[in-house]
């Protein structure tokens, strides 16, 4: 046995370093002058999107220390994201130069549209057709041809925009999270943005398919740009008109893109806003509701979850006219989106027999783990406290005044699992007939198990919900007790704000440690109730598990949680030391993920031995 073992992992290593070599020569037999230029024009433009050395402001506060370091280590890591990032697709395109799964139906339609045939379309294909006018607009201004290889290579500059447009949206979520509390950075030097954004593109769901036709990187763009459009309109001046008529071109191309986008332009997006309205004017003429109710999320527990809501509600009713001036737009995108139910007689074009809508519960219990899977690295606070002060820990949780998991909550919780893991507990057919995705395994080594392992499934669950949840509240440094300093009171938000300008940094970036950093600040109750909702209904309704179902649920997640400060070490204080974990940690997943589908093909046989699909090598994928 211990023989057989040896023989085995000797075997893989050989065979996987003859594969390593090989992926490397195709690598290195690909460069050439002109892509290496064309990657660093790229990227230093796209640097420039992100933060301009070059400021036109005359404004003592907006100059900032040695710009151009910040500019270089933005465009290094652009580029670096461009040429190596390259590879994936280039040995996708060497390795399987065929269509492949959905490519089998999106590749063939595009090449139709190629040729000009607008009316010709795929009964098979469910999205809309967003990612092939994408791809005519792209390969008519880079004169490509229609071919397999260079679609494949258009999801990567996707994946470079993404990064773009996570930087603008995070750097905007802080600066609009400052306003609330009167204070703004002295300038926009986004290092924990950057990085954010970078570890967003390198998710592994999103990289997988940046190699592949798939529609799912150019979605999450779309709608990445729509949010950030959504993060300028809530800020202290009111939209005009021509930004509320960009919020409705924003939201029907997202709508191009994915149905189920529908539930982050309209619902999260016209809700944030509905929200920052109400912030500014009187919830009522009821003496208990002098202010809407709208704490940080560290500051937050259920009873806060709960009159959050009404005071949203009550005010809301109370000023319906200047809720829906600020949300029109929304409304009118969800319009838009109920014709085109009416006329195509459902939500999903083609093939609706197996795609019917249904309602699903159980999804809000896979996308815990999931998230935890992705984002072990964030919860290094909750560990590193539990382990270090057990039992603090367990007593601000359970037992502190604003604590998260009180025993009658999470015995609410664990009943309701329990009782959705017992009676809506769905099994698609899919999942179960095709052993090419990692779901399927996941689904007959745990939930078919059996019985029993499906109801123990809830304590994982639980546990994983506690972590995410935690990771998006403030979490304070190692050296600060488990009791967090009291924070001023705010004063609610009236037209004249009056916003603190922080004393100008000496450093090239603004770290963890500067007098400006704004980083860690939690998102309000509000918005992490509005994205838990929007999750639930993009999600409950699809019968089907799929991990890229979970990529804007994830996203969006990622984009609101606070930078962390591990004071204990002298990096710590400057970094957010999660985020450096988190980059290795995709890589390492990208490779493994990566190197299974080009190098661990397979045949499929039947369980008579009968071989599948005429013999065609099948691959692992997410």
């Amino acid at each position: 046995m211990v023989g057989s073992l040896r023989y085995f992992v000797h075997a893989f290593i050989i065979d996987g370093k003859r594969n390593l070599k090989d992926a490397v020569n195709i690598w290195v037999e690909s460069l050439s002058l002109g892509p290496l230029v064309t990657a660093f024009v790229t990227s230093t433009f796209l640097a420039w999107l992100i933060y301009p050395p070059l400021s036109t402001s005359t404004s003592p506060r907006n100059k900032t220390n040695s710009p151009w370091t910040t500019y270089a280590l933005i465009s290094a890591s652009l580029y670096f994201l461009n040429v190596v990032g390259g590879v994936w697709p280039l040995l996708v395109n060497h390795y399987v130069p065929e269509p492949y799964l959905d490519e089998f139906f999106h590749i063939p339609q595009v090449q139709v549209y190629c040729e000009g045939k607008y009316r010709q379309w795929d009964d098979k294909i469910t999205t809309p057709p967003g990612l092939y006018f994408f791809s005519l607009a792209y390969n008519k201004i880079s004169m490509l041809t229609c071919e397999t290889s260079n679609l494949r290579f258009h999801n990567l500059s996707v994946v470079l925009a993404i990064v773009v447009g996570a930087t603008q949206c995070r750097s905007l979520i802080e600066r609009r999270q400052a306003e609330r509390i009167g204070k703004v950075s002295s300038s926009n030097r986004p290092l924990y943005p950057f990085h954010t954004a970078f570890n967003i593109a390198l998710m592994p769901v999103i990289f997988f398919f940046s190699g592949l036709y798939y529609t799912d990187p150019l979605s999450t763009l779309v709608v990445l740009l729509a949010y950030r459009h959504h993060l300028q309109r809530i800020g202290p001046e009111s939209p005009g008109l021509l930004s509320d008529v960009w919020m409705v071109v924003l939201g029907v191309a997202a709508l191009f893109m994915r149905q189920t986008n529908v539930f982050w332009v309209v619902v999260y997006m016209g809700g944030l806003e509905a929200v920052h309205v109400l912030r500014s004017v009187k919830p009522g003429a009821q003496a208990f509701l002098n202010t809407l109710h709208d704490p940080p999320l560290s500051k937050s527990g259920p009873d806060d979850w709960f009159f959050c809501l009404l005071t949203i509600g009550v005010t809301a009713l109370c000023n319906p006219v200047k809720v829906l001036r600020q949300i029109w737009p929304h409304i009118t995108i969800l319009g838009l989106f109920a014709g085109f139910v009416a006329w195509n007689g459902g939500v999903v074009l083609g093939d609706k027999s197996n795609h019917i809508a249904t309602i699903h519960l159980a999804q809000m219990l896979y996308i815990w783990p999931l998230f935890a899977f992705f984002s072990l690295p964030l919860f290094i606070p909750s560990i590193f406290g539990f382990i270090t002060r057990p039992l603090r820990t367990v007593h601000s949780l359970v037992l502190g005044p604003k604590a998260l998991f009180t025993i009658p909550w999470a015995l609410l919780t664990a009943a309701l699992s329990v009782a959705v893991v017992q009676y809506n507990t769905i099994i698609h057919p899919f999942t179960l007939a095709d052993n090419r995705h990692y779901m399927f395994y996941v689904f007959r080594y745990t939930i078919l198990r059996s019985p029993l392992i499906r109801l123990l499934l809830v304590i994982p669950y639980t546990l994983a919900r506690w972590l995410v949840w935690g990771s998006l509240s403030s979490a304070p440094s190692t050296t600060q007790t488990s009791q967090p300093p009291k924070s001023k009171p705010r004063k609610p938000r009236t037209k004249n704000l009056t916003i603190t300008v922080v004393k100008k940094d000496k450093t090239p970036f603004i770290l963890l440690e500067s007098p400006s950093s704004i980083s860690d600040i939690p998102p309000n109750t509000s918005t992490t109730i509005l994205w838990l909702l929007t999750t639930a209904l993009s999600l409950i309704t699809a019968p089907l598990v799929e991990p890229r179902y979970f990529i804007l649920p994830w996203v969006f997640y990622r984009l609101l949680v606070p930078s962390w400060s591990f004071t204990s070490v002298g990096i710590g204080k400057k970094i957010d030391i999660r985020l450096v974990l988190e980059t290795l940690w995709f890589v390492a997943i990208n490779v493994a993920t990566m190197y299974l589908f080009l190098f661990r093909p397979y045949i499929w046989k039947d369980t008579e031995g009968n071989v599948l699909d005429g013999g065609r090598l099948q691959r692992f994928m997410w």
